[in-house]
């Protein structure tokens, strides 16, 4: 009879459905096991990613569903388990860090880098390890956004690694902590690869979950790099509603699917305008361009975002919307984002146990530093 109990409320909880998720417990890659004492269910959900913020409603959920499949009550142990997941083939993966989620965009000017740095900060606040890098060599903002004062370098150590900048408890890593704000970086494409090589492999990263990569807009040199030496487990594609953004969005789609890199969703921001005075809704790009890219490539739209100046004042005083009002809606709004994709990427294969070398600088490549003045190159013994 237990056995009989057991195997159906596992079977009802495993399909449970959180709305916040926007899938079942098992779609978002929580493993569910229960046991009965007596008619009491003991269930233990163990989930592979960071959810502080639904912890309470999804415990309460889990017990109602319980209830409802036979039990006469339930208790809920909820654990949090980060792991790897798998990469593209053959890419070395990175010391100390698990899981590197790139956030990019088919264009500029769609808030792709005020999106990476408030989704880094809400996976944080969901309780993960979250690490940014800057990969936009030539247009780095990032340090801007964190509140980083320009010339603030990082510490290095052993005269050859990066020790990364902590910003609102992110370890952060960006070309602008190592040039002035107004220097003006024209490199071309070996160099630009060489400098995000640098940036990511001779950064002592500190046990990560995660390290979301800011990329530059567009599908050129260091998108490739990225795909070619950074083992990637997700990308996030950042798209506003109106069709131009919309068909640069989905060149970057088709860009992560040729070098085998999974898209986890889509963002899309400047989605509506909430008139301040009266609350009047206006989709002043146009409506549904991340749904129908989503649907298109049988991905997710892990949410939309409003065109509200609070979130650029924020980002350009460096404090992202998630820190400077971390209980109103806008940081609510990126905490839900942020759990869907970790959710996305839990539900994926993990990553299997593969030692490889690290990457070191292509022979012939030119070291990112040379020859640029302004720039900061760690001494060499």
């Amino acid at each position: 009879m237990f056995g009989s109990t057991e195997k159906r409320i596992q079977k009802a909880l495993s399909a449970l459905r959180i709305d916040d998720l926007a899938t079942d417990l098992a779609g978002a890659g929580i493993a569910v096991e229960v046991k009965m004492a007596g008619k009491r269910a003991l269930v233990t959900l163990v989930a592979g990613f960071p959810c502080a913020g639904l912890r309470d409603a999804l415990v309460a959920a889990v017990k109602a569903a319980a209830v409802e499949a036979g039990a006469e009550s339930a208790e809920v142990a909820l654990q949090v388990r980060i792991q790897p997941h798998q990469a593209q083939q053959e890419i070395p993966s990175l010391d100390a860090v698990k899981n590197v989620i790139a956030v990019a965009s088919g264009k500029g000017g769609v808030g792709k880098s005020t999106t990476a740095v408030n989704l880094a900060l809400a996976l944080a606040a969901e309780g993960a390890r979250v690490g940014i890098l800057d990969a936009d060599v030539t247009g780095p903002s990032q340090q801007m956004m964190l509140g980083v004062p320009d010339g603030r370098r990082p510490q290095v150590k052993d005269q050859k690694f990066f020790v990364p900048v902590l910003a609102h408890g992110l370890q952060s890593m960006s070309m602008g902590y190592l040039a002035d704000q107004v220097t003006a970086i024209v490199w071309r494409g070996p160099k630009l690869a060489g400098a995000l090589t640098q940036l990511t492999m001779d950064t002592l990263w500190d046990e990560l979950d995660y390290l979301v990569v800011d990329m530059p807009p567009g599908t050129g040199d260091i998108q490739l790099t990225l795909a070619q030496r950074i083992p990637v487990a997700g990308a996030v594609i950042v798209t506003t509603p109106q069709d131009v953004a919309t068909m640069d969005a989905r060149r970057g789609i088709e860009m992560f699917r040729k070098v085998d890199i999974a898209v986890l969703g889509v963002v899309e921001n400047m989605a509506m305008h909430v008139c301040s005075n009266c609350g009047h809704v206006e989709h002043i790009f146009g409506s549904g361009g991340g749904e129908r890219i989503a649907r298109d490539y049988q991905s997710e739209l892990l949410g939309s975002l409003p065109l509200d100046v609070r979130i650029r004042e924020q980002a350009d005083g460096g404090r992202p919307s998630v820190i400077a009002e971390p209980d109103g809606p806008l940081a609510q709004a990126y905490r839900r984002i942020a759990r869907r994709l970790a959710a996305r990427l839990a539900a994926r294969p993990v990553a299997g146990k593969r030692a490889f070398p690290r990457v070191v600088q292509a022979a012939g490549e030119e070291s990112p530093g040379a020859g640029s003045p302004g720039l900061y190159t760690p001494p060499r013994g």
